[in-house]
Parts: C-alpha cells; sequence; structure tokens
C-alpha cells in the first residue's frame, strides 16, 4: 500500500497544466506522475505542511537496505540537474517522492529494476 501523499493546490494546478501541453499530453511514462496527483490529499499553498516534499523543496533520504543517505531537490522539468542533486517532477523519482513527508518510506525501483526502500529523513526549506 503506497502512503498518503499531500501536494498543495498550486502545484498540483501547474503540474496539470504542463501535462495537458501537446508534448506531455500523450506520454505514457508519465502515467504515474497522473496517478499519484488523482491520489494526492490537495491542500491549500499557505497550509502544505513543512516537513511535505514538493516542488523546490530540499529533502533527505536514506535507502533502508543499504543505509546510504542523499540529498535532493524536486524540480520543473526546466530546472532538474543530476550534477545539482535536482530532480525533475517527470522522473520516476521525482513523480515517487511528490507529496511525501518526513518519516514515510516508500518502496522504489530504480532504473535498473532493483527495489529500494526510501525514507524520508528531513524535508528542508525550498532553495
Amino acid at each position: 500500500m503506497k502512503p498518503e501523499i499531500i501536494v498543495s493546490n498550486n502545484d498540483l494546478e501547474r503540474l496539470e497544466g504542463l501535462l495537458s501541453k501537446p508534448p506531455t499530453r500523450n506520454r505514457s511514462d508519465l502515467d504515474g506522475l497522473r496517478e499519484e496527483l488523482e491520489r494526492a490529499r490537495i491542500v491549500d499553498a499557505a497550509e502544505l505542511p513543512a516537513n511535505v516534499i514538493a516542488i523546490d523543496r530540499r529533502a533527505r533520504f536514506r535507502e533502508e537496505h543499504s543505509g546510504r543517505e542523499y540529498e535532493l531537490t524536486l524540480a520543473w522539468p526546466h530546472e532538474a540537474d543530476a550534477a545539482q542533486g535536482r530532480v525533475s517532477i517527470f522522473s520516476p523519482a521525482g513523480s515517487a517522492l511528490l507529496g511525501l513527508a518526513a518519516g514515510q518510506v516508500i518502496d522504489w525501483r530504480t532504473p535498473e529494476g532493483h527495489l529500494i526502500q526510501l525514507r524520508v529523513l528531513e524535508v528542508l526549506p525550498a532553495a
């Protein structure tokens, strides 16, 4: 069972706008993001808890199996930069992390096909 996620109305509106444009409208690789948005609890942007991953918020994670920790910032597609740790909301990792809160764990399949568990350790303010 997937953990509950929370998304701000501002992020939802902008994402729905991007997903409805011709370049992305029929992209099946974005179906995971669409599904996440459908199941999300939507709140006013001013009411989004500070410990929830949103676009432009940086978060610290731990891979439960390996204990490896790292930080990522969830970013709009045009602002993504792997070297800077900015992961696109349009990537499988980005869409999986959207709306998670500190303390939550999610099962995630890596691009290599491995199943890992990621625990959100901390969500930091927008950069």
